[in-house]
């Protein structure tokens, strides 16, 4: 039986974790985590100088999720309304494909939402968005219990195709109650 976990990322883990995470422009999970916005993974050099401290160990905005104590993906949360921190959603990133399906991100994203609901944040909802072509986080998101929300068709283009933003949350009131 494995044991799933997330917790800060230890300022000796980041060349582990850039190389485990960051290092392959081939990998699995940038075809699901917005492949329409054409981002490129960092240089381990931007990820230790730059990235891996103020946004791993600083903010603390991203945890790693590990299994029997070995890092195999991500945790985070950002607010989407900038400065004013009012509207908060997370996401989540399990680096090695190998490792979908056995539900490693239902138990990771159910533990950070807890962290932030108890410990991070006041406010009254966490959101989570997503696209119509990633069907695993659509059904993740419903699988722990957030609610669709609000479905834009057609606005996200990928390989030639239109899908929807599909956006998801859940109450903190609604969340609590759910987790006792």
């Amino acid at each position: 039986m494995t044991t799933v976990k997330i917790r800060p990322v230890r300022p000796t883990e980041l060349d582990e974790l850039w190389q485990i995470g960051f290092s392959h422009p081939d990998a699995e999970w940038l075809k699901w985590n917005g492949p329409y916005f054409h981002d490129t993974l960092p240089s381990q050099i931007v990820f230790n100088s730059l990235i891996g401290p103020h946004d791993w160990l600083t903010d603390q905005r991203n945890w790693v999720i590990t299994v029997d104590e070995a890092i195999v993906g991500s945790v985070n949360y950002h607010f989407v309304d900038g400065d004013l921190e009012r509207w908060l959603e997370v996401g989540i990133l399990i680096f090695d494909n190998q490792r979908w399906g056995q539900h490693i991100g239902r138990q990771a994203l159910s533990q950070w939402l807890d962290h932030l609901f108890n410990d991070v944040t006041a406010l009254p909802h966490i959101g989570l968005t997503t696209w119509s072509g990633n069907q695993r986080m659509m059904h993740l998101a419903t699988a722990i219990g957030l609610n669709l929300e609000g479905r834009i068709p057609q606005v996200r283009y990928w390989q030639g195709q239109y899908y929807d933003s599909v956006k998801y949350g859940i109450l903190r009131s609604d969340w609590l109650n759910r987790r006792q």
